[in-house]
């Protein structure tokens, strides 16, 4: 910053300055004492995210941090130090937790077994093996899933006539619903459930999303070659800007790949290329 007063530039840190300032840090790590795995996990048994949403958290915090700093740059004339970490990322997405913990006096409970704040929020097995998610959270997504599943008795009873009517009787509820809808397809799960105009989601597993219609359709994969030759789909950013959406720009690199032409980017000289690279401070091809 003395040298160029008008350097923005980003820390990536497990921590912010404090008493964990200089601890090394992991993914894992900060969602165990940041009290998301405790969220995620059943109480005594805490459990990570299955993705490393720390890291991308942390990623994203620091590009927004940046972008800030350079509009701040462009009225001040001066550039800024960001740090993003990813123990403070974990405590912001648990933030929820720690509010309802403060206004309700009580530990905070671990998501599988809080009790539903909504009548119909449940995993439903199909009669194929499968499991699909509905979640009825208004009185005409009940409505309409009556309608269109053929539960006119229950749409009738008088038990279950509001949001909070139905909240209260899910003890009964959700094993008839479990059992009546089990009885079905997922293929016949899903298409009542588009047909009734209700939130649904098949249960899936990363590999099986590259066969999701939607994301083949709406140009949300781009064609990737990784090391070795591998060549897949990949997911894009999840962003547009008008009509430009982020496609693929480079693939993975190999070690090296690309690093004689970033040096030479930032000014370094073929020599000083070379010198770094027979010292064995950078690979560069």
């Amino acid at each position: 910053m003395q040298i160029n007063p008008r350097l923005v530039y980003c820390n990536l840190k497990g921590f912010m300055p404090g008493p964990y300032w200089k601890r090394p840090s992991l993914d894992n790590l900060v969602q165990m004492m940041g009290g998301l795995a405790y969220m995620t996990g059943r109480k005594g048994d805490p459990l990570r995210v299955g993705a490393s949403a720390t890291d991308i958290m942390g990623g994203v915090f620091g590009a927004l941090g940046i972008i800030t700093a350079l509009y701040e740059r462009e009225k001040t004339g001066k550039g800024n130090r960001v740090i993003s970490t990813l123990y403070e990322s974990v405590v912001f997405m648990v933030a929820q937790h720690m509010a309802w913990a403060a206004i309700n006096g009580e530990p905070s409970v671990p998501m599988p077994e809080v009790d539903s704040a909504w009548p119909v929020y449940d995993l439903f097995d199909t009669s194929d093996g499968h499991k699909v998610f509905i979640g009825l959270t208004s009185d005409f997504h009940w409505q309409r899933f009556c309608d269109v599943f053929g539960f006119s008795e229950l749409k009738a009873d008088q038990r279950l006539t509001t949001n909070t009517d139905r909240v209260a009787e899910r003890s009964w509820l959700i094993p008839l619903l479990k059992k009546e809808l089990a009885k079905l397809s997922k293929e016949e799960l899903v298409t009542l459930s588009q047909q009734a105009k209700v939130p649904f989601a098949p249960l899936m597993r990363p590999d099986q999303l590259f066969d999701d219609p939607h994301l083949n359709e709406s140009g949300g994969f781009v064609q990737t070659t990784f090391p070795g030759g591998t060549r897949t789909k990949m997911p894009k950013i999840p962003l547009r800007i008008g009509n430009y959406d982020f496609n693929l720009k480079t693939d993975p690199p190999e070690v090296g790949q690309y690093g004689r032409s970033v040096l030479s980017s930032i000014g370094y000289a073929d020599e000083q290329i070379e010198a770094l690279t027979a010292n064995g401070i950078v690979v560069a091809k």
